[in-house]
């Protein structure tokens, strides 16, 4: 087991985007406690993402309290199936999810965060076009942010604890390598798997990630840089050839070596 307990990237600002998700999914999932198992059930079927439902027009049993199956694609990132399932992605979301709201600015990272769980939720359902089987949990949402961590930082180590029987130890893998698993193991387990047994979502894990991917250049705030690329140069780094200071270094107020930043693990 492979278990991230922490990364290396230190930020300047209050996460409180992710910090609410953190919370609202943890309030919501007491609620579910509070509930006699059978309105447990009903709860996770009327606002759970059921891609027959929502896609195919099929019904629900009718005393299962429902709403429009548009909204359930909103609703069902709030919802989970159980104390484990909830844990690990709220260990995800806050590992995460605080360096790219920083990236992102808060307004914006609310955006990135519910696009990419519908993303999510649509490309599972639309693999599993007439399931009856809800899809529950935030997992779709954090797989996007996911996606965008590993093109903000993509060098930045993720302190992992490694447990196998009796051997367990911390170690520190770099951000491409263990997310770069991470979604091999998703790819590779979702085509394996019987999407019509239930369990995990492994395509909503896959849509998200890619909707990260793929929207993080449109979200991040300027100057954020992306693939582990340096900040943006300034005028003296280059020397007097490339139409710098002619002086082959910073000015006078400037000390210590420069930093050039550290380059992605693609070049």
């Amino acid at each position: 087991m492979f278990m991230p307990i922490g990364d290396e990237v230190p930020i300047k600002i209050l996460p409180i985007v992710n910090l609410i998700l953190i919370v609202t999914c943890t309030i919501v999932f007491l609620y579910q406690l509070s509930l006699p198992p059978w309105q447990a059930e009903a709860l996770l079927r009327g606002y759970g993402m059921t891609p027959g439902v929502l896609l195919e027009g099929r019904s629900l049993p009718p005393d299962i309290e429902t709403i429009d199956p548009l909204l359930t694609v909103m609703t069902s990132m709030f919802l989970h199936g159980g104390l484990e399932h909830l844990i690990g992605n709220m260990l995800f979301l806050w590992i995460f999810g605080n360096n790219i709201e920083e990236a992102m600015g808060h307004v914006r990272f609310t955006m990135f965060y519910l696009i990419c769980g519908v993303v999510a939720a649509l490309v599972q359902g639309f693999v599993l076009t007439s399931s009856m089987v809800p899809m529950i949990g935030a997992s779709g949402a954090i797989s996007g942010v996911l996606g965008a961590y590993i093109v903000l930082h993509p060098t930045a180590n993720i302190r992992t604890f490694v447990w196998a029987g009796f051997y367990y130890q911390t170690i520190r893998i770099p951000a491409y390598i263990y997310l770069g698993g991470w979604i091999l193991f998703q790819v590779v387990f979702g085509l394996a798997d019987d999407p019509e047994q239930g369990g995990v979502a492994w395509f909503a894990h896959i849509g998200g990630f890619m909707a990260g991917l793929a929207l993080v250049p449109f979200f991040r705030l300027p100057g954020v840089p992306m693939w582990g690329d340096p900040p943006q140069r300034r005028p003296w780094d280059d020397g007097p050839s490339a139409g710098g200071t002619g002086a082959g270094g910073p000015p006078a107020d400037e000390t210590g070596p420069i930093d050039r930043g550290r380059r992605g693990p693609w070049g």
